[in-house]
């Protein structure tokens, strides 16, 4: 059994997290170091000076012991209180220092003192030791230790905020760059980042404003090619119909045979692909207007299926009334259909259940490129058949009417594409209308297809 590695949450991998977490490392690593600096200083200072007074009041405490003079306060012989390493010292006939606990003092809770600095010298085979108040220099150290911990604290808490905040902005930045990209991959063209910094060149540019400067000048440049595509697809296909339209009246004058039947299936041929042309650049440019009304999807789907005069079999399973442009819907399922048919293999099913018209075939299934991006007009792999304009109609129109067009490969084999409309939902006014148990909506006509024309809501 494999076991499953730890998995950070998705909030870790953030640019501004990562920012916090290093500069927080970095400023505590430096005021732990600043700190141990200073600390060690100070205390080396204040030791050496406790150290200095204590030796010099021990020179003149030795001096009244060899002049047989009383020992002043503050030293004796063998004083009780005095730290074994000095003791042992003293006793090699040696002179140091030490800081420790001070001797016992009446009174003392504890049996000691507060710190002391201990100095001790040899005297006649014994230890001839004085001692000094530690207790302030101690207590020096200690508050400068507190100090350094605080103002520590205080620097990185400062640094932090100023860091969270300078990195904030350049990760806005970032993130607006984001969203104008996915907005020019969803297709909106005109979106542009317009960074502050890249509007004055005068002002120097950071990466953020060259990156935010070359993903504009990317969408311009992009967006130049795209329309000059879309004007070059949309001029040819108009400068073909008039020829075209001439080529068909001549090819009916032809004399009855193969010869002419060739040349009118090619014209045919010839003035599809161009109105397919037609319709993908008013879809590319984006001036489709629709022509909404509510219909029963069961009834219309049955009758493009018996327009399109194909062997497909068309299952029910339930029934949906749906708010949609009946000739654009009707444009898309004929395409599926007939898609299907070119390019898949018998037995053809188209399926309505509910909002949901699925179209099924039992070929061998969309190719890879189409599952991961979509449709592309003038590709396919269907041996020579098409020009892949069928799809790509197919897709544009249902984004002009709302609907969505998944596309798959079933693991039985074959292909199938699955097409949600927006489902009508009647708000019933509660008989308002004067018709208590009216079960129509105010302001309703029902057209001779079975569509309802008026004020219909959609999901």
């Amino acid at each position: 059994m494999r076991r499953r590695g730890f998995r950070s949450p998705s909030w870790t991998a953030s640019l501004t997290w990562k920012s916090a977490v290093f500069l927080t490392v970095m400023c505590c690593t430096l005021a732990a170091l600043l700190g141990f600096l200073v600390h060690t200083a100070v205390t080396r200072q204040t030791v050496e000076q406790a150290r200095e007074k204590t030796l010099s009041r021990l020179e003149v405490v030795t001096d009244a012991y060899e002049a047989g003079e009383p020992l002043p306060p503050g030293s004796g012989i063998d004083p009780p209180g005095l730290p074994a390493s000095l003791r042992a010292l003293a006793a090699d006939g040696e002179r140091g220092t030490v800081v420790a606990d001070g001797p016992h003092r009446p009174g003392d809770p504890d049996g000691r003192s507060g710190p002391a600095m201990w100095a001790a010298g040899p005297a006649d085979g014994r230890a001839l030791a004085t001692w000094t108040d530690y207790s302030h220099s101690a207590r020096t150290i200690g508050g400068l230790d507190r100090a350094i911990l605080g103002s520590s604290l205080l620097a990185i808490a400062a640094t932090l905020l100023v860091g969270l905040f300078a990195v904030g902005r350049v990760t806005r930045r970032l993130h607006q760059s984001a969203r104008v990209a996915r907005r020019i991959s969803a297709g909106d063209l005109d979106a542009r980042v317009h960074d502050p910094r890249t509007a004055r060149p005068v002002r120097a540019q950071d990466e953020v404003a060259i990156v935010a400067g070359a993903l504009d000048t990317m969408a311009s440049t992009l967006q130049r090619k795209l329309q000059t595509e879309q004007r070059f697809t949309a001029d040819v296909a108009h400068e073909l119909r008039t020829p075209l339209t001439g080529l068909s009246a001549a090819a009916e004058l032809l004399p009855p045979g193969r010869p002419a039947e060739l040349v009118r299936d090619r014209v045919r041929a010839m003035r599809a692909l161009t109105e397919d042309l037609l319709e993908i650049s008013r879809l590319d440019a984006r001036t489709e207007e629709v022509d909404l009304a509510v219909h029963e999807l069961a009834p219309l789907a049955e009758r493009v299926v018996r327009a399109s005069g194909t062997d497909t079999e068309v299952r029910v399973t339930g029934a949906a009334r749906v708010e949609t442009d009946r000739r654009r819907l009707e444009r898309v399922i004929g395409n599926l259909v007939a898609n299907a048919h070119r390019h898949g293999r018998p037995p053809v099913v188209l399926s309505v259940d509910g909002a949901v018209v699925s179209v099924r075939d039992h070929g061998p299934g969309f190719p890879a490129y189409l599952l991961d991006g979509g449709p592309q007009r003038f590709r396919t792999d269907g041996a020579g058949k098409g020009h892949g304009l069928g799809l790509t109609i197919a897709l544009g129109q249902a984004q002009v009417i709302g609907a969505r067009l998944d596309f798959g490969n079933p693991p039985d084999g074959g292909a199938l594409v699955r097409m949600t409309l927006p489902e009508y939902v009647r708000l019933d006014d509660g008989g308002s209308d004067g018709n208590p148990g009216g079960d129509g909506d105010r302001g309703t006509t029902d057209d001779p297809d079975g569509s309802t024309r008026g004020h219909p809501h959609a999901t």
